[in-house]
């Protein structure tokens, strides 16, 4: 529910609902449309990944000029003006080489 003075959300406090923001009160006629439900967030995890097992890149088929390997990580960038063409970049899977192409 939203307060009606200053549009703030209002949320259940002991038998009133209460505006986060002005405090405004108004009567709850019916409590069982209003209660606050909380979650306990007990555990938290935190995971760290090496950056060489994170793939987020889509890839292709081609040729590593380095290492010969046929898959590379593939992505376009705007490296020229804004009416030619993007530059298309490559990453090798293998050995992390990088290139450029060109249209």
């Amino acid at each position: 529910m939203f307060c009606e003075k200053c549009g703030g959300m209002m949320l259940p406090q002991d038998s009133k609902l209460v505006c986060m923001r002005c405090k405004d009160e108004k009567e709850i006629l019916n409590r069982d449309e209003f209660k606050l439900i909380q979650e306990n967030k007990k555990t938290r995890k935190l995971l760290i990944l090496d950056e060489d097992e994170v793939r987020t890149l889509p890839t292709t088929r081609a040729e590593c000029p380095k290492c010969g390997n046929m898959k590379a990580e593939w992505w376009l960038l705007q490296t020229r003006k804004a009416d030619e063409s993007e530059t298309r970049f490559f990453r090798c899977i293998k050995c992390r080489f990088t290139w450029r192409e060109y249209s």
